[in-house]
């Protein structure tokens, strides 16, 4: 047993992780959700690996982050860090398995994992320095991850089991404007910070300009994309709530 726990200590953190998430994302498919339709389980299988991942993630980014006052935008990356960019990579790696086995034309969220795996590689494996930005990043992407999965659980089934309908209901409002709020105000006031100071050049002999400039477009476009989501979503419930009053005015 001890020379069990030792190789398992010893081990490089990224495959034990992704053979977590793999096994997660498995026993919703195979058990959890086996009475789902074939549409609705996969989808309930990605929203588990990603509860498993979101708010677990942002707390331990945090936590990393705290630890560690002094960090700017430009420190090495502590091993604190390092082992939050593993755990994150190890389940967008399987969550894009899981897009490229049933959902292989969604390019979009193909795109959003794949470069979101470029910032997280690239800054823990290549630059080696920089994952203060990346994990704050990271938690304003996970800190809505919770209400969204169940939100989006609820969506999938809301035609078929009344208290999922109800369920996505009840969230939708509030979800809709906690994802506005960090999505459309807090995340891009944090993405000028760090742009400002990378552009002001004091980054310049830590992280190469071909990282940062690659990371804050990949960053950018992925908020662009974020608010015209949700904006999509408002419009969606306007038009949902308009209809239900048509109906009681008749």
């Amino acid at each position: 047993m001890e020379n069990l726990i030792l190789l398992v200590q010893t081990l490089p953190p990224l495959p034990l992780f992704f053979a977590m998430f793999v096994l997660i994302y498995l026993t919703a498919y195979f058990v959890v959700f086996r009475r789902w339709t074939p549409k609705t389980r996969p989808v309930a299988a990605s929203c588990v690996i990603s509860l498993f991942h979101g708010s677990p993630a942002a707390i331990l980014a945090a936590r990393a982050l705290i630890s560690h006052p002094g960090l700017s935008f430009s420190s090495p990356n502590t091993p604190s860090e390092a082992l939050v960019l593993d755990f994150s990579v190890a389940y967008f790696l399987t969550d894009i398995l899981h897009y490229l086995v049933f959902f292989p034309t969604d390019v979009l969220f193909i795109g959003h994992h794949v470069a979101t795996l470029y910032i997280f590689l690239s800054c823990r494996y290549i630059v080696r320095h920089g994952s203060y930005a990346i994990l704050f990043l990271l938690i304003l992407a996970e800190v809505t991850s919770a209400c969204q999965n169940t939100w989006t659980l609820g969506r999938v089934r809301r035609d078929d089991v009344p208290f999922a309908a109800k369920l996505y209901a009840y969230l939708s409002p509030p979800f809709y404007a906690f994802y506005s709020v960090v999505r459309g105000i807090v995340a891009p006031l944090f993405v000028y910070k760090m742009g400002a100071f990378y552009i002001s050049g004091q980054a310049d002999s830590l992280v190469p300009r071909w990282a940062w400039v690659s990371w804050m477009t990949v960053v950018v476009i992925a908020l662009l994309v974020s608010i015209s989501w949700i904006y999509g979503l408002w419009c969606e419930l306007y038009r949902e709530r308009t209809d239900k009053m048509k109906k009681k005015v008749r």
